[in-house]
C-alpha cells in the first residue's frame, strides 16, 4: 500500500472578501449599466466569504489575452508550487534528493517545459526524476493524482512520490463575459495549490539520505476507481478562446452527483467488504453548496460528515484539484479518524467523472 507522509497547502498572495471579488466582476464583466442584483444573488449563493488572488484586484483588467493571462500563471505557478513542494518534504522529513516521481496538475495554465520540469532544478530534484504532468481533470485532478501517484508506488515499492496541484483560478476568468457560467465561476473559484510526499510500502533509506519524520504522518491508499459517465461531456470544462478558458457549468452537475454517486461508492466501497456507514472520514471536495448538497443527499451522509469541506469553501472558495488535498490536510489537522478505519476521499470533474480513493487512517 501507499503511505501519505505528509500533505502541506498554500494559498495565493492576495485574499479578498467575496464583496470586493463582485464589485470588480460587476464593473469587468457586466455591460454598462446592467442590473448587477442577479450577480449579487449568484457569489451571495456560493456561500464563499474570502478567496486568495494571484494579483491584486486592480492587475486583472490589465490581462489582455490568453498569452498574458498564461505567462502570468507560469510565473505563479512556479512559486506556488515550490513553496508547496519544499512544505511538503520538509514536513515529511525528506530533502528534494529523496524524490523519485514528480506528478504536476493544474487545468488553469498550461506551458512547456511544464511547470514540474521548471521546479526540478529550483528545488533540487535529481535528473533522473520522473515526471508526470496531467492536464485536463479539473477538480478531479488532486483525487486523479493520488490515484495514479499510488498506482506508480505499487510498481515501485521503495520509491517517494510527490504530488503537486496548482489552480490559479482567477486568471481564467473571462471579461466582457456576463453569462451565467462566468458569472457562478467568478463567485467560487480561488487560488491555491497543495502537495502530498507518499512512500511505498517498502521504502527504504539508502546511505546519507534521510527517511520520513513519522510513519504515522498520514493514512494509507488501499485502493482507487474512476468512473466516466455517459452523454456528460458538455456539463463541465472549458471552451478554448482567443480571451483564454471560458468555462463550461452546465447547473444539471447535482443531478448527474445524485444519479450516479450513490452506487459508485457502494459498489467502490463493497469490493472491500466496507459499507458507507463504516466510513469515518469523508474527504470531499467542494465542488459548491449545490454539488455538496447533493453528495450528502446521495450518500445519505451524517449531519457534520462534510463540515471540513463547507468550512473550506467558505474560507477560500473552490481551488479546483488543489481543494480536496486541502480538505485532506485539514482533516489530518483537526479531525483526525480513529487509527485503523476507512475513509473516502472524492471528487468530481470535467469528463464527467468522479475520482475516489479508499483511505485507512
Amino acid at each position: 500500500m501507499t503511505r501519505i507522509a505528509a500533505v502541506h497547502g498554500v494559498l495565493a498572495p492576495h485574499r479578498r472578501t467575496q464583496s470586493e471579488i463582485t464589485d470588480i466582476v460587476a464593473r469587468t464583466c457586466l455591460p454598462e449599466g446592467t442590473d448587477r442584483r442577479v450577480l449579487d444573488r449568484l457569489h451571495r449563493s456560493a456561500k464563499v466569504h474570502s478567496r486568495h488572488m494571484t494579483l491584486p484586484l486592480e492587475r486583472y483588467a490589465e490581462l489582455d489575452g490568453f498569452g498574458a493571462a498564461n505567462d502570468v500563471f507560469i510565473a505563479a505557478a512556479t512559486d506556488l508550487g515550490a513553496k508547496a513542494v519544499r512544505g511538503a518534504l520538509d514536513m515529511a522529513g525528506l530533502s528534494a534528493a529523496d524524490v523519485d516521481l514528480l506528478i504536476f496538475t493544474s487545468v488553469t495554465g498550461i506551458a512547456t517545459p511544464s511547470i514540474d520540469a521548471r521546479l526540478a532544478g529550483r528545488l533540487g530534484l535529481r535528473p533522473d526524476v520522473t515526471r508526470l504532468p496531467l492536464f485536463g481533470l479539473g477538480c478531479a485532478g488532486g483525487a486523479a493524482g493520488l490515484a495514479r501517484m499510488h498506482d506508480y508506488l505499487l510498481g515501485r515499492p521503495g520509491h517517494v512520490a510527490v504530488l503537486l496541484s496548482v489552480e490559479l483560478c482567477s486568471l481564467t476568468f473571462q471579461r466582457n463575459d456576463a453569462s451565467m457560467a462566468n458569472l457562478v465561476a467568478t463567485g467560487l473559484f480561488g487560488d491555491g495549490a497543495a502537495a502530498v510526499v507518499a512512500c511505498g510500502a517498502n521504502r527504504r533509506v539508502p546511505p546519507g539520505r534521510q527517511g520520513p519524520r513519522d510513519e504515522s504522518a498520514g493514512p494509507t491508499i488501499v485502493d482507487t476507481r474512476s468512473h466516466l459517465y455517459p452523454d456528460t461531456g458538455r456539463v463541465m470544462g472549458w471552451d478554448i478562446k482567443d480571451s483564454g478558458f471560458r468555462v463550461v457549468l452546465d447547473p444539471q452537475v447535482p443531478d448527474v452527483v445524485r444519479r450516479y454517486l450513490a452506487d459508485d461508492v457502494e459498489g467502490f466501497l463493497g469490493d472491500h467488504g466496507i459499507k458507507p456507514k463504516d466510513v469515518t472520514a469523508w474527504v470531499c471536495h467542494p465542488g459548491g453548496p449545490k454539488v455538496l448538497e447533493a453528495v450528502t443527499e446521495a450518500l445519505d451522509l451524517p449531519e457534520g460528515a462534510l463540515d471540513v469541506t463547507w468550512r473550506h469553501l467558505a474560507d477560500v472558495g473552490n481551488l479546483s484539484s488543489s481543494s480536496v488535498l486541502h480538505v485532506l490536510r485539514d482533516t489530518l489537522a483537526e479531525r483526525r479518524p480513529p487509527p485503523g478505519t476507512p475513509g473516502v476521499l472524492l471528487a468530481m470533474g470535467p469528463g464527467f467523472a468522479s475520482e475516489l480513493v479508499l483511505l485507512r487512517w
